[in-house]
């Protein structure tokens, strides 16, 4: 099929990119929100193509998928013009506000089916009739990478200032109270993190640090937790949304507990025996859930229902 969707999430992208489908991604000369094209950090396979606002007018598209409001609303119709094309809504994210007005911008569309990342997210989001499904996510493999070689635990999160609680950003300084913690992400400087450090450098860094914290309270599941799992990390997380789900309990420690988390870091730091095994442990979990070769037949089976 051909497939045209725009590249907004690089970690998701990169993997739905790696199917048996020829990838139409929207390019703009500033390469912005609307407009990224190809990964400037993956190497892509060359079935993900570009195309200008002109070619993609003229481009048969078999399935469209939307990832955010304005693309539903009127940046599909701009780019691809007024024809009826099989449409995917697929949702990375988690609702925002009271639970009671958690509704989709997608709810009670026949014309669409809406897929979402997590169970967790289904569970949430009022879709109303429209019809939904769940593709849980998939990973191209980074590979073992540990190493634990630095006593310090590893922290993923963007924008830490701004997000605030969502992130658990409050929580940095309980779980760092005895074990030093480095911070890797956009904005992450503004309290003295390392910024943002894109992949391979990233799994590479990752893995040399003894444990991965993931104190983020809000969120659909963090792709890097994934990723520090496949590393081989042994993972110190928040039970919250989708994590106890991701996280069995012998790949480290989950808990609503910030008590628990802090004595569970500190132990893993002075054991790296044991961090190794939990790690080994995340590893082969995500492994064996979010495997590729299974997110890609997903998708196969949900572009071949719409398609039809």
């Amino acid at each position: 099929m051909k497939v045209f969707l725009w590249h907004v999430h690089g970690g998701y992208t990169n993997a739905l990119v790696q199917g048996g489908h020829e990838y139409l991604l929207p390019v703009l000369p500033d390469r912005g929100d609307d407009g990224r094209g190809r990964s400037q950090t993956f190497d892509w396979p060359a079935s993900a193509v570009e195309v200008t606002p002109e070619e993609a007018a003229d481009a048969d598209v078999d399935v469209v998928i939307l990832q955010r409001p304005e693309e539903l609303h009127h940046l599909a119709a701009e780019w691809l013009g007024d024809r009826d094309v099989p449409t995917v809504y697929l949702e990375h994210s988690l609702p925002q506000g009271r639970i009671s007005e958690m509704r989709h911008a997608a709810a009670d569309r026949r014309d669409l089916t809406l897929v979402h990342v997590t169970h967790f997210n289904a569970l949430f989001w009022d879709t109303g009739t429209t019809r939904t499904r769940v593709i849980e996510h998939g990973v191209v493999d980074p590979g073992y990478r540990y190493s634990g070689e630095l006593a310090r635990g590893a922290v993923v999160v963007n924008e830490p200032v701004r997000r605030g609680r969502v992130t658990g950003t409050d929580l940095l300084p309980s779980l760092n109270g005895s074990v030093p913690l480095d911070l890797f992400g956009m904005g992450t400087e503004e309290i003295g993190g390392i910024g943002d450090v894109a992949p391979p450098r990233l799994w590479n860094e990752l893995g040399r640090r003894r444990s991965y914290v993931h104190p983020i309270r809000w969120t659909s599941l963090g792709l890097s937790l994934l990723e520090a799992m496949h590393v081989g990390m042994p993972i110190v997380a928040l039970a919250t949304t989708e994590v106890v789900e991701a996280v069995p309990p012998e790949a480290g420690e989950v808990s609503t507990s910030v008590e628990r988390l802090s004595e569970a870091l500190r132990r893993f730091i002075a054991d790296p025996d044991e961090a190794r095994e939990r790690g080994l442990t995340a590893r082969r979990a995500a492994l064996d859930r979010y495997a590729l070769d299974r997110f890609l037949a997903d998708w196969d089976a949900v572009l071949e229902e719409a398609a039809a």
